[in-house]
């Protein structure tokens, strides 16, 4: 084998490594603030990485409310508005208890203040930088605003956080009729969290579900239930992350059992298409 043969070799083995790798964009989302949507996605992603041996990168998308780094008790020295500076995504990134982290904006930035061609900018850098991950879980905004929305139906699926609580409810119903009546996107999950116990999920579930069957005609998926936990509210207020220091929590059971689901399900990339492509013509369609 000559050297023209064996760089050829190699070239189609780098080529069907990347075919073979191919990242899964989960969003998120919740129709209000409060129900515990950030902690849900910092365990999840612990628990993808540290259980399951997943490459998960964590995007802190909560722009102006951002506060993954908060619950990760990390302290960011960039953000993602760095990158609109020349930075580059390895110099933001953070590795954190096994996965990493891109802080998101905080204080008077938000999302909807970013100009179109700031956002673009973003997007491609972040294009190839996500592609060697296996997961990229990407913590929305809590309510609908259109980049939002972009963001949602540019993910493979969508985890949507509600309680039991009417409010949240509600805002859940309306998060997801909106979405699904301008763009017929229906990828969503529910996760309800803060339950009593099984009996209070499956009637919450109950309610929501056959709402958004009548007018969507279509069941949503449950991802899972999540009970009241006195451990969170402790390792929160202690700085500590719930599935790291308490894994026989029922919180931190409850979410791994979710995320085996994650791992468990086939996932077809050339259906689903490419994020960062979606979510750029999502925008531009603004």
């Amino acid at each position: 084998m000559n050297i023209n043969q064996q760089a050829q070799k190699l070239l189609e083995l780098v080529n069907k490594k990347n075919q073979e790798k191919h990242s899964k964009f989960i969003s998120i989302a919740s129709g209000k603030g409060g129900v515990g949507k950030t902690n849900f996605a910092v365990n999840l992603s612990y628990i993808l990485a540290n259980k399951f041996g997943r490459k998960v990168l964590l995007i802190d998308a909560d722009m102006g409310m951002a506060d993954v780094h908060v619950i990760l008790n990390l302290k960011p020295q960039n953000n993602l508005k760095a990158l609109l500076s020349g930075k580059k995504p390895q110099d933001i990134v953070i590795n954190s208890k096994g996965f990493d982290v891109l802080p998101g904006f905080s204080g008077i930035d938000t999302l909807e203040d970013l100009e179109d061609f700031m956002m673009m900018k973003i997007i491609s850098d972040l294009t190839d930088f996500s592609k060697d991950y296996d997961f990229v879980i990407i913590d929305t905004a809590a309510g609908i605003d259109n980049k939002v929305i972009s963001f949602i139906r540019a993910s493979s699926r969508c985890y949507v956080i509600t309680t039991p609580e009417p409010p949240a409810m509600m805002d859940a119903y309306a998060l997801m009729k909106s979405i699904y009546k301008i763009y017929n996107y229906t990828n969503f999950k529910l996760v309800i969290n803060m339950c009593k116990n099984k009996n209070e999920a499956l009637f919450t579930y109950d309610r929501l579900n056959s709402s958004f069957k009548r007018f969507v005609n279509k069941n949503i998926q449950l991802a899972g239930w999540i009970p009241y936990s006195q451990t969170l509210n402790k390792s929160i207020k202690s700085k500590k992350l719930i599935s790291e220091v308490f894994p026989s929590d029922d919180f931190t059971r409850a979410i791994t059992a979710i995320a085996s689901k994650e791992v468990g399900e086939e996932y077809d990339f050339e259906k689903d298409g490419n994020f960062w492509k979606k979510l750029m013509s999502f925008l531009k369609k603004e």
